[in-house]
């Protein structure tokens, strides 16, 4: 039936912040970017390292949501990594707070959080 997560949608409150967070900090590559004047929003599509895609939308004056990794409803957006400290180092030196690491007490490996723009919750996760 369900054979993997095709995407995963976030809205933003200024999109050029975001786009550049996303783009620039993160890495993320654009696959394709649409400006839906009906709607009064853009849509870019991202990659990340060439899977997986990320939908950034605009739109006029979304309502706010609780958004922290332990507030109910969808917990965070995980990104898998090689070296969790190597990234957060290059994180760091791009402007980016991140949390103390972790330890997963179930695999032993190394994690962390940093927020997006908004206040989104991001991880990175030692792979």
């Amino acid at each position: 039936m369900l054979k993997r997560i095709h995407h995963v949608a976030i809205i933003c409150t200024n999109y050029e912040v975001s786009k550049d967070f996303y783009v620039n900090i993160l890495g993320l590559e654009i696959v394709q970017e649409v400006y839906r004047a009906e709607r009064k929003s853009y849509k870019l599509d991202l990659s990340v390292n060439g899977h997986y895609q990320i939908e950034l939308f605009s739109f006029e004056n979304p309502p706010e949501r609780p958004s922290r990794p332990e507030a109910a409803g969808l917990r965070h957006l995980a990104f898998e990594v090689d070296d969790v400290v190597v990234v957060v180092a290059e994180l760091n030196a791009r402007g980016v707070k991140t949390e103390d690491l972790r330890i997963d007490e179930y695999t032993g490996k190394q994690f962390t959080f940093f927020s997006d723009p908004d206040g989104l919750p991001l991880e990175i996760y030692q792979y």
